[in-house]
């Protein structure tokens, strides 16, 4: 296995170079399609459209959406995008390809990371299949950083809602690597982006929907403690930017508020804005505010030196 992993990383960089592409480009998130952890099983992935919002669902052959800016915009800073959707389904649209569009307009690569939905019937562990893709997109865009114009050192991760939730497991358990890594490379993303995020399994703030898809109905306390990630924070976490809504009805917005106090404990650079209204599942646009936290985001990753050109 880490034979032919090591010779498709090296096909890769082999391949013409394609971050001046004006396109986005899709590939398979692991090469040939050889996924860690999946069962035999037909491939039922499912996309609908409601409401303005593209729902894909049934994901078992996971994806990496390219997008890369402008080479005379390029500051070489890319970032990982994981859509929400409960561990249920991915909202790929607006909290992701839009998304993707609007970093490049900053000079950043952005990788919209369409993940395995947990599905026992389709995984040996459910609980893990979306970690390891969250995994294996940075080690994707880290292995070829050189060939895309990309910071090696500049890789960030962003997720919302559930999506949040894969994003900040990604940030806070990454010295468990779960996927074939010939080349020893860290997993640890250098800063994260998290909008209305699910954090917490605590019973008061839990969005015990998000839980229960990704570690099932009957989970020991163990597991939710492992993955109720404002206790997993430690001195190596990335720094951190945090939105989200006072009216979220969906996820808590105390879910945004203890990581962000377990960031400030051990000493993790991070911003955390909290809006009066906007509800929950804005992605870009809060509605109830003129005020755009992309603006926030884009201030904050100046202000830390990602934006510099290289």
């Amino acid at each position: 296995m880490k034979r032919f992993l090591a010779s498709a990383i090296l096909i890769f960089a082999l391949t013409p170079n394609s971050y001046t592409q004006s396109k986005p480009m899709e590939m398979p998130l692991y090469p040939a399609n050889k996924i860690p952890g999946n069962l035999p099983a037909p491939n039922e992935e499912k996309s609908e459209t409601s409401g303005g919002i593209q729902r894909i669902s049934k994901i078992s052959l996971p994806t990496l959406t390219a997008y890369f800016p402008a080479a005379n915009k390029a500051n070489g800073t890319a970032v990982v995008i994981c859509p929400g959707g409960g561990y249920s389904i991915v909202a790929i649209d607006h909290e992701g390809y839009k998304v993707a569009e609007q970093f490049n307009q900053m000079g950043v690569a952005a990788f919209v990371l369409k993940y395995r939905i947990p599905d026992s019937t389709k995984q040996q562990d459910p609980s893990i299949a979306p970690l390891q893709d969250a995994q294996q997109a940075i080690l994707t865009v880290r292995v070829n950083a050189k060939k895309w114009n990309i910071d090696p050192a500049k890789i960030g991760i962003m997720g919302f809602s559930a999506g949040g939730h894969l994003a900040s497991t990604a940030g806070t358990h990454f010295e468990r690597v779960l996927v074939d890594n010939p080349a020893n490379m860290s997993v640890r993303p250098d800063f994260m982006i998290l909008i209305y995020p699910v954090i917490s399994a605590e019973m008061s703030i839990a969005h015990k929907g998000s839980f229960k898809n990704l570690l099932g109905a009957n989970a020991s306390a163990e597991q939710l403690s492992l993955y109720s990630n404002e206790q997993q924070v430690t001195d190596k976490t990335p720094p951190t930017f945090l939105v989200h809504a006072s009216d979220d009805g969906g996820v808590s917005p105390n879910n945004s508020i203890v990581f962000y106090q377990a960031l400030i404990k051990n000493k993790i650079p991070a911003e955390l804005h909290i809006y009066q209204n906007g509800g929950h599942g804005f992605g870009m646009n809060n509605r109830s505010t003129k005020d755009k936290w992309m603006d926030r985001c884009k201030n904050w990753l100046d202000q830390n030196g990602w934006l510099k050109t290289q």
